[in-house]
């Protein structure tokens, strides 16, 4: 365990380039089981959820070859020695369930324990479960999650009782070697699942659709090797972003995909947040030292900020625009329909000086410009981590964050980037 000290008040500025988006990586190392050719996966993040489910893979029977300097992976799973999945290694990782589509397509069976990640609310599974079973799988949930589809699986219509990315995810990798058509409607279309069916693609898969909440999956017989290069991180930019504002730094963002960022760069402008992007070049610029000013909806009304499935915003982006919104004058209501516990954290930016009220788990009011200063914190989660290290970045005075470590398995080498743009910050051990 780790902890992270911030002296704040630091500009956050200079050149930020976005690595590869972990929730695109997660899934596409998922599907190198699909075949038993070699996957190269190229602009990895090298974060420790990536490290899980390569060792995952290894665990498996798949030869896994990770290049640190080339941030890339060659995993040739040419046989599967198991489809019991280590238990260990389940709980560390929420994208453990991503194996479960993968192996039934191919193997025919899957053995998984109730994966992990952060605890921000209830994560239900029941989409997965539901969306494999009508491709003919048989399971059972006592002690583990077992699969079972001896005779192969069938496409069929599909109607997801909730856009889930990871769901979609699964039942569009079974039913890539599933026989028949299979259409899956109601289908999460973010970018790191756009990503993933480009890949199935590459591999010789036939999927339509793509981009939008209905796919069309033509079963294929088998899918072969390919060399495939992992999307930026909209999040990671994201977060950068919000790092860069609150502490009036000047900041360029590079490696961006325009149409992800079109959607990113959004709710930011709520907030009088000015941008200068350059679609040719990939880039994203900050100018420094911007007044932020919330701008209200028509009548003068206070603005709602609410998530939702792509292209609305980005539930892994609400925490670091809690944070935003304490430096920006005026009065935002936050609504979280996801997850009841992404927003506990706010605790801490009370205690920081924030001025908010939590309506209740779903719903907090933010009114500001609110001066912050430092105080002695806890990550609870990825998101909310990195939301506490921004604010940190941006208080008077030194910040404490305890468990640094569950930062580190959505952001890589956080210290050392914010350290190079010009941040005061350092991990100790605990």
């Amino acid at each position: 365990m780790s902890k992270f000290i911030i002296q704040g008040k630091k500009p956050i500025g200079g050149v930020h380039r976005t690595p590869g988006n972990k929730n695109a990586a997660l899934p596409m190392l998922a599907a190198a089981l699909l075949t038993s050719e070699p996957v190269t996966l190229r602009n990895l993040p090298l974060i420790s959820d990536v490290r899980t489910m390569l060792d995952l893979l290894s665990a498996m029977g798949a030869d896994v070859r990770l290049d640190l300097e080339k941030r890339e992976a060659v995993i040739h799973a040419k046989k599967i020695r198991s489809t019991h999945l280590n238990r260990q290694l389940c709980g560390k990782v929420r994208s453990s369930i991503l194996f479960a589509g993968p192996l039934l397509a191919r193997c025919g069976a899957a053995k998984l324990y109730p994966p992990g990640g952060d605890v921000i609310g209830r994560r239900r599974i029941d989409t997965h479960l539901e969306g494999l079973q009508k491709l003919g799988a048989a399971i059972t949930t006592k002690n583990a999650y077992a699969f079972k589809a001896p005779k192969g699986l069938d496409g069929t219509y599909i109607l997801l009782d909730e856009a889930s990315v990871t769901a979609t995810e699964n039942i569009v990798m079974a039913a890539a070697l599933a026989r028949g058509t299979t259409v899956l409607y109601n289908s999460a279309c973010e970018p790191h699942v756009q990503n993933l069916c480009a890949m199935l693609n590459a591999m010789g898969g036939n999927i339509t659709g793509i981009g939008t909440n209905r796919l069309t999956i033509e079963g294929v017989a088998e899918l072969h090797g390919t060399d495939r290069r992992v999307g930026p991180d909209y999040i990671d930019a994201g977060s950068y972003m919000a790092a860069a504002l609150m502490t009036g730094g000047d900041l360029t963002i590079e490696d961006i995909e325009p149409d992800d960022f079109n959607v990113l760069v959004k709710p930011f402008k709520r907030f009088g947040v000015k941008c200068h992007f350059d679609a040719a070049a990939k880039t994203l610029r900050l100018p420094p030292r911007q007044t932020l000013k919330t701008e209200y909806d028509f009548g003068d009304a206070i603005p709602k900020l609410e998530d939702g499935p792509w292209p609305m915003l980005p539930s892994d982006l609400m925490s670091v625009l809690i944070v935003l919104a304490t430096k920006a004058r005026g009065t935002t209501l936050f609504f979280e329909k996801m997850f009841e516990s992404r927003m506990y954290f706010v605790d801490h930016l009370v205690g920081m000086g924030a001025r908010l009220v939590p309506c209740d788990p779903h719903r907090i009011v933010v009114t500001g410009p609110t001066p912050l200063h430092g105080s002695r914190v806890a990550s609870p989660d990825i998101r909310a981590g990195m939301a506490l290290l921004v604010a940190a970045l941006g208080a008077k005075g030194e910040t404490e964050i305890l468990n640094a470590d569950s930062i580190d398995r959505g952001y890589e080498s956080v210290e050392h980037e914010l350290r190079r743009l010009g941040a005061s910050i350092e991990r100790v051990s605990e």
